[in-house]
């Protein structure tokens, strides 16, 4: 009878703390960023509390009260969950800006600024170092810009790991310190780099593309653990990852819009004055500029997060009857001409894309939604645009096992087809399950559980790719 109980208070503690969880995720007063660690600090009120002889269900109410700057956001979240505690334990007057230890509860802004401001420079100023050895980064050098191509993630990506452990100050459930971590992200990006340099690779082959690929794509999801930090191994968590990954992916694009007009000025006003400045845009300001925007993006999207929070499930809901309708009218055009598809290694890399947009809109669509909600009629324009896009891929993958069994097997090939099955296989279950959500007969979570664990399947092709494709090639 205990055990029953206390499953039965567990059961309702966790859907307490998600419902707190969504509720402060949909504020624009607290950035989506800290609510992992105030999360943590309301679970060790609320362990402390039980411990004390409090009820689960009353110690959660005291632990929510005492959270000292949510008092505000509490207090709303009270009056619209009011129950015959909530009146009593929560409605009180904010207290400051403090947690109950008096500690701050996030990094000061201007400190957080600083330093990735300072991370950005050495983004930028690593890009250029191998330089100093005779390597640059030129077209016209091709074993040298191929260096560069599987490098470039290396520049930027433990730098911006050890921004995120700086700032969450990581320290797993497993008891872990932050140094055992930092000591585990290190050694993953030493063989990163030498499976990336230790390859006797040909100069513009397809396993050297490959390389330059993949590699950002398994060492994005290292950024992920440090941006995640104990919480990784949470539905929740993975899915705050992949919500930031969007809009960095967001605010890089306007950075690198904002940077393309700066160049195009800069060259302009100095062309006036007999000065070609397109040498040093070319090496200099374009290489540093991309790879420090990298680290600024992110930290543009941890400091202005209520900003990028409007504006991208804005973006989402526009784009998705869009794709959809291109995807129908594809089929019907396919259907009404009888036209095979002409499977080359451009189509090949396109219907690629096209699966990984359709998921990176099901994935940031489901970010942006409360779990909670009941089925929407965006729901069903999500199912269709999976569907489409399944029945879409299914006509080319079929030219594309037909082109491999004619032409033979390549690294390009290998890899597209690969891909091409992880991402189909992806959207099938993600359209089984968004399918009995819409019909009653599942859970909108069993969705975001199966996208954010599927996470490590693309996280593992990525690595076999450039750990397994170069040998088994011959480095081609």
């Amino acid at each position: 009878m205990e055990t029953q109980q206390t499953q039965g208070q567990t059961v309702s503690l966790e859907e307490q703390i998600d419902q707190w969880r969504n509720y402060l995720r949909r504020r624009q007063a607290i950035h989506s960023v800290d609510v992992a660690e105030l999360e943590d600090h309301l679970r060790e009120q609320v362990g402390g509390l039980v411990e004390a002889g409090l009820a689960t269900d009353e110690a959660f109410l005291v632990a929510v009260k005492r959270m000292g700057n949510l008092d505000a956001l509490s207090r709303e979240f009270a009056r619209e969950h009011s129950e015959r505690l909530w009146k009593q334990l929560v409605l009180v007057r904010p207290e400051g800006g403090r947690g109950e230890d008096g500690g701050e509860l996030r990094a000061p802004a201007k400190k957080e600024a600083i330093v990735a401001f300072c991370l950005a420079v050495a983004a930028g100023v690593g890009i250029k170092a191998p330089a100093l050895f005779g390597v640059e980064l030129e077209e016209h050098n091709p074993r040298d810009f191929g260096f560069y191509a599987r490098n470039a993630s290396l520049f930027v990506l433990p730098l911006l790991t050890g921004y995120f452990m700086w700032k969450r100050r990581l320290e797993n459930r497993a008891g872990r310190t932050p140094g055992s971590l930092a000591m585990a992200f290190g050694i993953t990006f030493v063989l990163a780099a030498v499976f990336a340099n230790v390859y006797p690779f040909i100069a513009q082959g397809s396993t050297e593309a490959l390389t330059a690929l993949h590699l950002p794509m398994a060492l994005w999801l290292v950024v992920g653990i440090a941006y995640a930090g104990g919480r990784w191994r949470q539905v929740a968590g993975r899915m705050d990852f992949i919500r930031f990954s969007g809009e960095v992916f967001i605010y890089y694009v306007l950075i690198a819009l904002g940077g393309g007009v700066l160049m195009g000025f800069m060259g302009m006003i100095f062309k006036a004055i007999g000065i070609n400045v397109g040498p040093f845009i070319g090496s200099w300001l374009l290489p540093c500029g991309a790879a420090g925007a990298v680290v600024v993006a992110s930290w543009l999207v941890e400091a202005k997060q209520s900003v990028i929070e409007n504006m991208a499930p804005v973006l989402t809901r526009l784009f998705t009857p869009m794709f959809a309708a291109v995807l129908i009218l594809f089929l019907g055009t396919l259907l009404w001409t009888r036209r095979a598809i002409d499977i080359e290694r451009n189509v090949l890399i396109g219907f690629d894309l096209l699966l990984v947009m359709v998921i990176g809109l099901l994935l940031y669509s489901a970010s942006a939604r409360n779990p909670q909600s009941p089925p929407s009629a965006f729901d069903v324009v999500q199912v269709v645009l999976v569907v489409s896009a399944l029945l879409a891929d299914a006509v080319a993958l079929w030219a594309m096992a037909a082109r491999i069994t004619e032409l033979g097997f390549t690294p390009n090939r290998v890899a597209a087809l690969g891909e091409n099955m992880i991402l189909l296989v992806n959207l099938s279950w993600s359209a089984v399950l968004y399918i009995r959500f819409l019909r009653g007969r599942g859970s909108f979570n069993s969705l975001e559980k199966w996208q954010t664990d599927y996470l490590a399947v693309y996280g593992a092709w990525a690595a076999s790719v450039v750990i397994l494709f170069p040998p088994l090639f011959g480095y081609i």
